[in-house]
């Protein structure tokens, strides 16, 4: 069997791609927090789809329980191991930098930044080991362009375009490719709170993306065509570009 996890997999673009990935022949590792019930729809939407996967509960800012979630898969399929990572998790808690909080600073960065660092050291070795690994980072149109109101978030996520260009010259030789995947104003439930119809006269194509468009692209990077692609960030934003 082949694996992929993908973190913050219980909704929005990680549920898509999760759906994705296994349309495409993977058993899909499905990690979240908190929401069990919707974890569950996911899983359960990729076993309607003719896949399989399983859930893993854990906090990526944890390096402790990214650790022990891991290792216990690991121990679970002693012959097997997790050659494809999205690191998708993240979470926005927009404000002014002047009234932001060292709360709203920290978790945001902790999320995309430290979650990216743990989950992908965690399964980095074994990717080495078998000369053959997929890492797509998703990053957003805000670790590009900065957006006001999203120091935080832009910082993280820009943070994780850096890693993704380090990363990806370390670890080329050994056939492991690290890619980021840039959206824009995607419709999910973390855009449910933007006025649609107010920022789509900025964007080129006038509409908000599709959860399924950025799940596509997600897939090509995994795939077999995209072998010699390594430390790109790829936009998919509708033409709203700096």
């Amino acid at each position: 069997m082949k694996y992929a996890l993908i973190t913050g997999g219980s909704r929005g673009i990680g549920r898509t791609v999760s759906i994705k990935l296994a349309e495409m022949g993977y058993t899909v590792l499905i990690n979240y927090q908190s929401n069990d019930k919707e974890a569950a729809k996911t899983l359960q939407l990729v076993r309607e789809k003719g896949g399989d996967g399983e859930l893993l509960k854990f906090d990526v800012t944890n390096p402790n329980t990214v650790a022990e979630a891991i290792n216990s898969w690991s121990t679970r399929h002693p012959e097997e191991y997790i050659e494809v990572l999205i690191n998708n998790a993240g979470i926005r808690k927009d404000n002014l930098m002047l009234w932001m909080t060292g709360e709203e600073w920290n978790s945001v960065l902790d999320t995309s930044l430290n979650g990216f660092f743990h989950v992908t050291q965690a399964l980095l070795k074994n990717m080495l080991v078998k000369r053959f690994g997929r890492i797509v980072n998703v990053v957003s149109l805000s670790g590009i362009k900065g957006m006001p109101g999203q120091t935080n978030y832009s910082a993280a996520k820009g943070g994780v375009i850096a890693a993704t260009k380090a990363l990806a010259q370390e670890v080329a030789k050994k056939h492991v490719t690290v890619n980021a995947v840039a959206p824009g104003f995607i419709r999910t439930e973390m855009t449910e709170d933007i006025n649609e119809n107010e920022w789509k006269k900025h964007i080129p194509a006038g509409r908000f993306g599709e959860p399924e468009e950025v799940a596509n692209l997600v897939g090509f990077l995994v795939s077999p065509n995209a072998s010699y692609i390594t430390g790109e960030v790829i936009s998919i934003n509708g033409g709203l570009y700096t």
